[in-house]
């Protein structure tokens, strides 16, 4: 099996040279330190995910594991699948600890990275939720929108609030509020989807006033205060919605950070190209897509895409396409894509290309439970000391993007 230094490694992200740099421990391990670029695949699952995770053979595929054994036993594996260029790290996550380089904590940790770098450079607006609880109490004109996923509200969410994902916000949130004087407050579990929700409505200039709910059901649940469980609240079908407002905010906001808008012609040119990874992603609702799709595109929801990019597009350097029919949802997620340092476009697609139907036959599996890293934002029994450690080490993460200095993020 080849080998590359970390120092390699480490140009090869500094570049945007394509790279996928894989770790092969479990998730609950992979949560306790490595690389910020790294994606976990556990070598139980490559022929599942590689497919969708790292789509062209050509790659180059770097790997390390627990130890040089096990590495190498899913770097053979990955032989038998076809790629063409894979090799060991050096020294393995000693290797990369050795030559000085950053290990960050959790999941999806580059994501949550650029989500506070933008909260202290754009200085997003927030309140606490004792604040925001006496809001709700006295019948203020305010709104509270939960921007995870339909799951995620269902299990816990802050009383009386509308579920609205995040990549919908811009397009949904004008038929939810009664003025432009509604005060709007933007939660998630944690922090990062509110930060990116909030300033998402603030880069597309919501009149709105507009706030973070600082911590999201998290703080509320530290502040000693209740959540609602079972709640279904939402806001209607984008078909039943006039978009053209949104689409003319979205678009400036994408303008502004330095996405393309393409038409079919060009996507089948990207496409065609096997010396690029070009992820093809339809950012609608499960609904719109199990309805009429794209062939070729494959079903993430916006607002997960932007907090768990690494998980859907694991080359770092390559391409994505986003598709909406409606335009606004792709335009506000690739425009927080492009600010984590993807190259991104948006396909202007006619009405007549979304001709497919039903799940795409290509999306792996689930994982199970075993060797999963549970999150202390998941779930309604978390020790109250571990969402106060994971809030501690949100914040701790900008100043670990500097020391790393491998990020190239930028903020509009």
């Amino acid at each position: 099996m080849k080998r590359i230094d970390p120092l390699d490694v480490r140009r090869a992200l500094l570049t945007r040279t394509e790279i996928a740099l894989i770790d092969v421990r479990d998730e609950a391990t992979f949560a306790t330190g490595h690389p910020l670029f790294a994606v976990q695949i556990p070598s139980g699952r490559l022929a599942l995910e590689l497919p969708t995770r790292v789509p062209q053979l050509e790659t180059l595929c770097v790997l390390y594991g627990a130890d040089e054994d096990s590495a190498a036993a899913a770097g053979r594996d990955m032989v038998d699948l076809g790629y063409a260029d894979v090799r060991l790290m050096t020294g393995g996550l000693e290797g990369w600890r050795a030559a000085g380089y950053e290990l960050f904590s959790d999941v999806n940790s580059y994501c949550k990275a650029f989500g506070e770098l933008v909260e202290v450079r754009r200085h997003t607006p927030s309140l606490p939720p004792e604040q925001v609880k006496k809001l709700i109490e006295r019948n203020a004109d305010v709104v509270v929108v939960d921007v995870r996923r339909p799951d995620e509200y269902r299990t816990m969410n802050i009383p009386g609030s509308t579920n609205i994902p995040g990549a919908e916000l811009v397009l949904r949130l004008p038929s939810l509020v009664a003025s432009d004087e509604t005060t709007v407050i933007v939660n998630c579990a944690g922090r990062t989807r509110s930060i990116i929700g909030t300033q998402s409505l603030l880069n597309a200039g919501i009149p709105n006033p507009v706030y973070a709910l600082r911590n999201g059901t998290i703080g509320w649940t530290l502040a000693g205060q209740t959540l609602e469980h079972g709640s279904t609240r939402g806001v209607p079908d984008a078909a039943g919605i006039r978009s053209d407002g949104a689409r003319r905010r979205a678009t400036d906001v994408a303008y502004r950070a330095g996405v393309r808008i393409i038409d079919t012609e060009v996507c089948r040119s990207l496409t065609a190209d096997r010396e690029r990874t070009t992820y093809l992603i339809d950012v609608r609702s499960a609904d719109e897509y199990g309805q009429r799709r794209i062939t070729g595109f494959r079903y993430v929801p916006g607002g997960q895409l932007v907090q768990e990019t690494d998980h859907h597009a694991s080359v770092r350097g390559g391409r994505i396409v986003l598709a909406d029919d409606l335009s606004s949802r792709a335009l506000m997620s690739a425009s927080w894509l492009a600010q984590m340092g993807w190259e991104v476009y948006v396909l202007d697609a006619p009405a007549s290309e979304f001709t497919a139907s039903g799940p795409d036959d290509r999306a792996p599996p689930p994982r199970g439970r075993e060797g999963r890293y549970r999150r202390p934002y998941e779930g309604t029994d978390n020790p109250a000391a571990a969402m106060q450690a994971y809030l501690d080490w949100e914040a701790g993460l900008v100043e670990q993007l500097r020391r790393d200095a491998t990020h190239g993020f930028f903020v509009v």
